[in-house]
């Protein structure tokens, strides 16, 4: 079974700082794509950045420069170093990720639980 679990969400204030993993487990044979998603309230799920295998990186227009996407060396946990925070970042963060396991041989997207992550004036 393939798990996603998220972490490093919380409160801080407008200006701060967080930084988020996600660690993917189970009987995987490779991981692709990994990203973070997030979601507001009555919102669509929207995309916040993406990392590939090989290292490359997309990100919303509205993270650029504040926001890096990493990867650890394994390839199986992908971080998001959030800095200048700000209100409207409010929302909950889910890690994304393409994997091929022993159950999708042929790999499929997976989903984390989400973490929320709150940003006050």
């Amino acid at each position: 079974q393939v798990q996603l679990v998220e972490s490093g969400g919380g409160l801080v204030q407008a200006g701060g700082s967080l930084r988020l993993s996600c660690a993917a487990s189970g009987s995987i044979f490779s991981i692709n794509t990994m990203g973070w998603y997030c979601q507001a309230p009555g919102k669509q799920r929207e995309l916040v950045a993406t990392i590939t295998s090989s290292g490359s990186t997309n990100y919303a227009d509205s993270v650029k420069g504040r926001f890096t996407i990493s990867r650890d060396s394994a390839k199986i946990t992908v971080y998001l170093q959030m800095n200048n925070l700000k209100p409207e970042d409010t929302a909950v963060y889910y890690c994304n990720a393409d994997i091929r396991s022993s159950s999708n041989p042929r790999g499929r997207h997976y989903w984390g639980r989400g973490t929320q992550v709150a940003v006050s004036s």
